[in-house]
């Protein structure tokens, strides 16, 4: 998918043709490599938002245990590449943009009935520079 999305100009097709996606960049953990992850993703004003559903898994995903640990990341959407700062967020604004997610894709409340978990909602600032 990644090749697919990088060669199309950050389009893909299959079950994911018409889903906003992106390529997110973290520096893994433990292992201090880049990773690179296709993900969906809400635009929020400048901000581009995650979701932390891992499917509907009871953990969170690997790339937000990356992110808590090295904030600093890349995104790749569309045919821009940029570096960004991520942040998980909390309260009022978590629920706002986890109830905008379900409106416009409903299958994510499968994802937190399955989880048992609070799903991180994590905001991404373009660094400037």
């Amino acid at each position: 998918m990644i090749d697919e999305f990088r060669s199309a100009g950050g389009v893909v097709g299959g079950d994911f043709e018409g889903v906003p996606l992106l390529l997110l960049t973290t520096t893994g953990a433990r292992s201090g490599e880049p990773r690179t992850m296709p993900m969906t993703y809400l635009r929020d004003g400048d901000r581009l938002v995650l979701f932390a559903a891992n499917g509907g898994r009871e953990n969170h995903p690997g790339w937000y245990h990356n992110v808590l640990a090295s904030p600093a990341a890349r995104v790749e959407v569309g045919t821009q590449t940029y570096d960004v700062t991520a942040t998980v967020l909390e309260g009022t604004e978590r629920d706002r943009l986890w109830a905008e997610q379900l409106e416009r894709t409903p299958y994510f409340a499968g994802f937190q009935e399955r989880a048992g978990r609070l799903i991180p909602v994590v905001g991404l600032t373009r660094t400037e520079g």
